[in-house]
């Protein structure tokens, strides 16, 4: 990559995957160049420079990914959002709607505690259904979302829109057009 590379040029997109009509935007190029990956953690943490954050919350399973790599860079708590029947103990969960039919996500019951001011992060944002899944359990255990922050946005699926209508603050690198 040149070195006036931005995070977008990381990404690659592979046709009909994983169904005919879908671009899928890979991220897994971009976290495998140290450059790159970097690249995106900074500009990611760049907008609460001053801003308290106790826990990053990673949405399932990029958002793992990205939610480490932060949350270290941080100094705080890392907390996974789940697909159902991952987590071991007990846990609350939320069911949302996807493209294809529905999903249900789960959260340990003391992964937050009231007032917590938490950062949401997650690789792509399409309809917003699994974050909006997310914030909810969140919301439930008394969190306090100060944004979600994310790499890539698909503006034509709503999903920026459907957060903000909820009152989220949204952060996003890039986005891509089409589905």
């Amino acid at each position: 990559m040149p070195k006036s590379a931005d995070v977008k040029d990381y990404i690659r997109t592979i046709v009909d995957f994983p169904h005919e009509g879908i671009m899928f935007r890979d991220v897994t190029t971009l976290f495998a160049d140290p450059r790159g990956f970097r690249m995106a953690i900074d500009q990611m943490l760049h907008p609460y420079a001053g801003t308290r954050i106790d826990k990053v919350v990673g949405l399932e399973a990029r958002g793992f990914i990205l939610g480490g790599a932060i949350a270290h860079q941080l100094s705080v708590g890392f907390v996974p959002i789940r697909k159902k029947g991952k987590l071991p103990g007990t846990t609350i969960s939320q069911d949302y709607k996807l493209e294809y039919g529905e999903a249900i996500v789960e959260i340990h019951d003391d992964a937050i505690q009231p007032g917590e001011q938490i950062l949401v992060v997650d690789d792509l944002l399409a309809t917003g259904g699994t974050a909006e899944a997310g914030i909810k359990l969140i919301e439930r255990l008394g969190g306090e979302i100060i944004s979600c922050s994310f790499i890539i946005d698909l503006p034509e699926l709503g999903g920026r829109k459907k957060l903000e209508a909820m009152g989220m603050d949204v952060s996003v690198l890039c986005e891509f057009d089409g589905l």
